[in-house]
């Protein structure tokens, strides 16, 4: 794996995180305890802090940043990603907010000051616009990221699932595979 400093600033990694060898994780990222980091990610917390909680996957080709403190940004925005969330693959979080029992479908999009509340599902490409919160228990599609209808209580289950079939599957490789 590629853990690499940046001013100073190193990752710091929970208990048992599994990381691929092809992930790239720069600077001031921390990742809780149980989670993973598949092929071809890269989170770059150069110019501010990226945070990734416990039993949370980041898939294959996903890229993680922040925003820098300037004067369109004062303070600048970091990511903040929740426990038990899944990042689906090629997905792009800049500067936002996730809470916890999420999951970002594969390709989607999301910009500058999003929050995502607790319990979301979003769909594989959606773009989520610059400020735009996403309520809990909702699916939302499409580009510009709508509101499609409540979450079935199966796609609960599923966001919760999902996270815990991933522990497993990174044990599986910590193991040895």
């Amino acid at each position: 794996m590629a853990l690499r400093s940046f001013e100073g600033t190193m990752p710091k990694l929970g208990a048992r995180v599994y990381i691929d060898d092809s992930a790239v994780i720069v600077g001031d990222v921390e990742i809780g305890d149980d989670s993973s980091i598949w092929p071809f990610v890269a989170a770059r917390g150069d110019v501010n802090a990226i945070r990734i909680g416990a039993r949370t996957n980041i898939q294959d080709g996903s890229v993680l940043h922040v925003t820098h403190d300037g004067p369109y940004t004062k303070g600048g925005i970091p990511l903040l990603i929740g426990d038990d969330v899944t990042v689906g693959h090629k997905a792009l979080l800049h500067a936002c907010t996730i809470g916890n029992r999420c999951l970002v479908g594969m390709g989607a999009v999301l910009m500058d000051g999003v929050v995502v509340e607790d319990e979301v599902l979003i769909a594989g490409g959606t773009l989520v616009t610059p400020g735009k919160r996403l309520l809990s228990g909702y699916l939302y599609r499409g580009s510009p990221a709508q509101q499609a209808r409540p979450l079935t209580e199966d796609e609960q289950d599923m966001l919760r699932y999902s996270a815990q079939h991933y522990v497993r599957l990174k044990d599986r490789y910590l193991s040895g595979g």
